[in-house]
């Protein structure tokens, strides 16, 4: 057993067994593969900055030095970068309690608008919920001229190409190995939270003036990352046999839609509730899917965690940024958080094992 294991109180060896000699310290491609997952949220994002926050609190370490590979889509794509930007030090920019607090206080002025346009939007029904200029300057006072290749681990976020219909991932990795691939971390996340009907879609330019991106929310087709991460995982380290994943949801949708109401909805009544419906089904099928995939490994240490809370109707909208809801979505997130107190010291206590072996 290496001394980062030894350290972190953890054996290998199941109770009965007789001791063997400790065997040597596997090369560092032996470790599981260590991958986060971020799901999307709008302001339900608290949530997992939550989880976060307590994962750095428990192991005493920033949450690029625990991953090897970090996925966020939308919100969860902000959480992602933020805490993979580099700060002047060589540490984060920010830590996962600095996002707990920018969401508690920034979350008002990315969902505003004005008197104008809603009556302009009629609503959203002819435009987006929501002017740019509130995330916009937001992202710019949380990122600041940071940039893609400048990620502290591997960082992928999800956004869909709305005039070639494909798939379109941002990866830290293609930006060091491509300049042209390299983009400031607030246009990243700026495409990756352009969720149809609340945001307008950002226009990502490409290696020039005159072609560019036309992007949305990668919420459309990868709500919840954790498929995406992991398949990125098995393509970037071929030779792994084991994997700890770890995916985060912000938060479980229970308000039901009665079918007499729904009969008589048309386009406009069903735009967003099909939105959430579409991420909601994405998000259950992603989970049941790695829980089969993942089991525990022949050790007995599981692969596969998934932290998740139910939210009650009234406090699921991901643009409600009141102070009493945000509240709630941090009473929530405690609450969950005592729920899984054990299971989150056993999982601290492997990434900070694995954390060690590698210093």
């Amino acid at each position: 057993m290496n001394d980062g294991l030894r350290k972190a109180g953890l054996s290998l060896f199941r109770r009965g067994e007789p001791r063997r000699d400790p065997a040597p310290e596997p090369p560092p491609r032996q470790r599981p593969v260590r991958i986060l997952s971020i799901d999307g949220g709008g302001i339900r994002g608290i949530l997992p900055a939550m989880v976060l926050a307590d994962i750095e609190r428990r192991t005493g370490r920033p949450i690029h030095q625990l991953f090897d590979l970090i996925a966020g889509t939308s919100t969860g794509a902000l959480v992602a970068l933020a805490l993979c930007a580099p700060g002047a030090d060589g540490r984060p920019l920010r830590s996962a309690l600095d996002l707990v607090r920018l969401y508690d206080n920034e979350g008002k002025r990315v969902f505003s608008r004005s008197v104008w346009h809603k009556i302009r939007a009629v609503g959203n029904l002819v435009d987006g919920k929501y002017p740019a200029a509130g995330i916009e300057g937001v992202l710019q006072d949380c990122f600041g001229e940071a940039r893609l290749k400048d990620a502290l681990t591997e960082v992928i976020v999800p956004a869909f190409e709305i005039e070639r219909r494909l798939p379109f991932f941002f990866k830290s990795s293609s930006a060091k190995a491509k300049p042209h691939y390299d983009y400031p971390m607030k246009q990243v996340v700026r495409a990756a939270t352009a969720a149809p009907t609340y945001f307008e879609p950002a226009q990502v330019p490409i290696d020039g003036p005159t072609d560019y991106y036309a992007l949305v929310d990668g919420a459309v087709f990868a709500y919840n990352p954790a498929m995406c991460a992991y398949v990125e995982a098995q393509r970037r380290f071929p030779d792994a046999r084991e994997f700890l994943l770890v995916s985060l949801g912000t938060g479980e949708m229970t308000r039901s839609l009665p079918y007499e109401e729904a009969k008589e909805w048309g386009a406009a009544r069903w735009a967003q509730p099909v939105f959430n419906l579409m991420c909601h089904g994405v998000s259950g099928i992603v989970d049941y899917q790695l829980r089969q995939l993942l089991p525990a490994a022949a050790h007995g240490l599981r692969q596969y965690y998934r932290f998740q809370s139910r939210l009650d109707v009234g406090n699921d909208d991901l643009d409600d940024a009141s102070n009493t809801n945000v509240r709630v979505l941090k009473l929530v997130a405690e609450e969950m958080l005592q729920a899984n107190r054990s299971t989150l010291r056993t999982l601290c206590e492997h990434l900070a094992a694995y954390a060690a072996a590698e210093a």
